[in-house]
This record gives C-alpha cells, sequence and structure tokens, in this order.
C-alpha cells in the first residue's frame, strides 16, 4: 500500500475494492486509510457497513445519495450503510 503511515496502520487488513487502502474493522463500521492522487474516481457503490473518513492532504468531492459536497483538509466524512455514493479528488 501507497503512503506514509505508521507500521500498525500498514499491518491493517488490505482493503478488497477499486484502490488501495488498509481496513480498521469497528462494530458496524470501517475505517479506510488510502491514498487517492488527483484525478481519482470512484463512482457510484455502496457498503453494508457505515464508513467513516478524514480528509488529510488536498481535497474531494463525496456524493452521497445525489448530494455532492466538498470535503478539505481537516474535514471528516461518513457515509451511511447501504447509501450509494461516489468520490472525485480534484487536488
Amino acid at each position: 500500500m501507497a503512503g506514509k503511515y505508521p507500521d500498525k496502520i500498514r499491518e491493517l487488513e488490505l482493503f478488497n475494492g477499486t484502490f488501495d487502502a488498509c481496513k480498521l474493522k469497528a462494530k458496524g463500521a470501517d475505517v479506510l486509510f488510502a491514498n487517492y492522487p488527483a484525478g481519482t474516481e470512484i463512482p457510484d457503490h455502496t457498503h453494508d457497513t457505515e464508513n467513516y473518513g478524514v480528509v488529510i492532504r488536498g481535497e474531494a468531492t463525496l456524493t452521497v445519495e445525489g448530494e455532492a459536497k466538498l470535503y478539505r483538509m481537516g474535514d471528516w466524512y461518513h457515509i451511511p450503510v447501504n447509501a450509494v455514493h461516489s468520490f472525485k479528488c480534484s487536488v
């Protein structure tokens, strides 16, 4: 997995998806540690868990159930269980 994460993060289970990430499982939720190069686009999809994330560099647009929102460095996001969502990393 790309990125400069601490060893404990890089030792987590790898995420099985269309991008490189490590996954931290929690009761009813997943937390992903991932790097998205500028221009990365992830099309509409769903998860059977809630997902949480924080932008640590750059910015990205997350569209959840048709509502788009721009997230910048330091912003946390939440994706409800089974919500249709997509992602675009602009910077």
